[in-house]
């Protein structure tokens, strides 16, 4: 077999629908009537039965480990003995835990004749046996190429005597709200199902830096985790994932995960086994109203870097306070989206970075690095200063700032090095305190500058109030972590 193909399909329909009626009166009747899809299709049948063939049930097997005796103690040389004795979950005589098989169901579709099958990485995550079950109901046992957690995507491969049917990834980009969706599977164990709705929003993000969900309001149960949200030319543009319900059934709030993430996703795991992820060795913040007039620029667009610990950005010079604009040709809105292109980028490759810095564009060429390969040590490689100098005071829109003397260090379990200053004491209802500023918290910077001092720090806001300044610039460092305010000073 081959991919499916609606060409067929497609010429019937226009066929029939279309040649009896004058291209103005569609064009009119299409603009005027929402339902104009549904009632021209009268049934999604031809549609179903071309894209079925490349959908599959999953079922997984687990073998798991019974560590507590779930029935009740029967004492010895009980006439009930015999009788628990090789019940399911008791241990045996020697207290060895039993173990039970659990299994797991769920849904998937194929992408290649040679079997490669798409599902979500929860349906079959620690399982032990995998079984792929095609619409006409053979089964085929199944081998995990790789799979990613942080989009909940997963690659399997089956063998079969002859070319498997498959479908094809759509560009869900030219997804549109409104637009028909059909999504088929395997709800709550009943086998080979299909419900329609249409996309009811785009870019939704549940839980990670890397969702790109399509809402729909097809039916979307247990079970239809890993199945393919087609569109009406037959090709996926997401993987149906979750759902937001108060009683785990439907209630037409369900979420696909695009198919332009996916895609990139099955190429790696198809590749390496694996995801390989560009990474820019950046920490970063959105920017605010007032950070964003504290720095002198006209929009919030971009995303603020807080700090550069080892990596591709610090090699290349990007530095702490800028502002990154543009990465690879592509406009940065905001930290969600520098983090999705980024990722998105081959390793290795050297790509145009252009940043804001002192009120000038400035661009670097920086090499995208491998998030994989070093995202466990990111944490560990911060970089840090020299030691403060003598102990000082000073108050500042109702916090108390103090230098960073040893006995600070001991208290906030800091290590040696650290420069900055630290925060004392904030009053209740202060400007500092609205800021979400707290006691403990080191002061890296003020005005886009170091600070060692409270003396320095001094400077930097009678600087800021001389040149008309209605707020100074902070970076802020609190548990290992480091985020720009811009603190009231008027």
């Amino acid at each position: 077999m081959s991919k499916v193909s609606l060409h067929n399909f497609k010429l019937a329909f226009i066929s029939q629908t279309f040649l009896p009626i004058s291209c103005l009166v569609l064009i009119v009747f299409f603009h005027l009537s929402p339902s104009y899809a549904q009632n021209s299709y009268k049934s999604f049948a031809d549609l179903v039965d071309v894209i079925s063939p490349a959908v599959v049930n999953i079922t997984t097997s687990t073998d798991i480990k019974s560590t507590n005796n779930l029935l009740p103690e029967i004492p010895k040389g009980s006439p009930l003995e015999d009788l628990f004795r090789n019940l399911p979950n008791q241990d045996n005589s020697d207290g060895m835990p039993r173990r039970r098989r659990t299994s797991a169901l769920g849904s998937g579709f194929i992408i290649s004749s040679t079997g490669l099958v798409v599902t979500n990485n929860h349906v079959i995550e620690k399982a032990d046996e995998i079984l792929v079950e095609l619409v006409s109901g053979e089964e085929l046992k199944a081998t995990l190429v790789g799979s990613d957690p942080k989009t909940d995507i997963a690659l399997l491969k089956v063998d079969y005597e002859k070319p498997l049917d498959f479908v094809e990834f759509g560009n869900s980009d030219l997804a549109r709200v409104g637009d028909w969706v059909l999504a088929i599977g395997n709800p709550l164990g009943q086998g080979f199902s299909v419900s329609a709705g249409i996309i009811s929003a785009r870019n939704r993000a549940l839980r990670g830096s890397y969702d790109d969900f399509i809402q729909t309001d097809a039916a979307i149960n247990r079970g239809n985790s890993g199945g393919p949200l087609f569109n009406m030319d037959g090709e996926v543009i997401g993987v149906n994932t979750a759902i937001i319900s108060p009683n785990g059934g439907s209630i037409g709030i369900g979420f696909s995960m695009a198919s332009n993430v996916v895609s990139k996703v099955t190429d790696q795991l198809e590749k390496y086994g694996a995801t390989r992820r560009g990474w820019l060795g950046v920490s970063i913040q959105d920017l605010s109203d007032d950070i964003a007039e504290a720095k002198d620029l006209e929009t919030t667009d971009g995303a603020l870097v807080t700090n550069t610990p080892e990596g591709p950005a610090k090699s290349a010079g990007i530095k702490v306070a800028d502002v990154i604009i543009s990465f690879d040709g592509k406009v940065i809105k905001d930290t969600r989206s520098l983090v999705k292109i980024v990722g998105a980028t081959d390793v290795g490759k050297v790509v145009k970075v252009i940043v804001m810095r002192d009120g000038k564009e400035i661009m670097i060429n920086v090499t995208v690095g491998h998030r994989e390969q070093v995202e466990a040590d990111l944490a560990e490689n911060n970089i840090e200063m020299n030691s403060p100098a003598e102990p000082q005071q000073a108050e500042v829109s109702g916090m108390i700032v103090t230098a960073l003397t040893k006995a600070w260090r001991e208290k906030l379990g800091l290590k040696e090095g650290l420069d900055g200053i630290v925060v004392s004491s904030v009053d209740d209802d202060s400007p500092a305190s609205k800021k979400g500023i707290a006691a403990g918290d080191i002061i890296v910077e003020a005005g886009q500058k170091q600070v060692k001092s409270v003396a320095e720090f001094n400077d930097r806001v009678n600087l800021a109030i001389d040149s008309g300044k209605s707020a100074i610039l902070l970076l802020l460092r609190r548990d290992g972590n480091q985020r720009f305010l811009a603190l009231p000073i008027k």
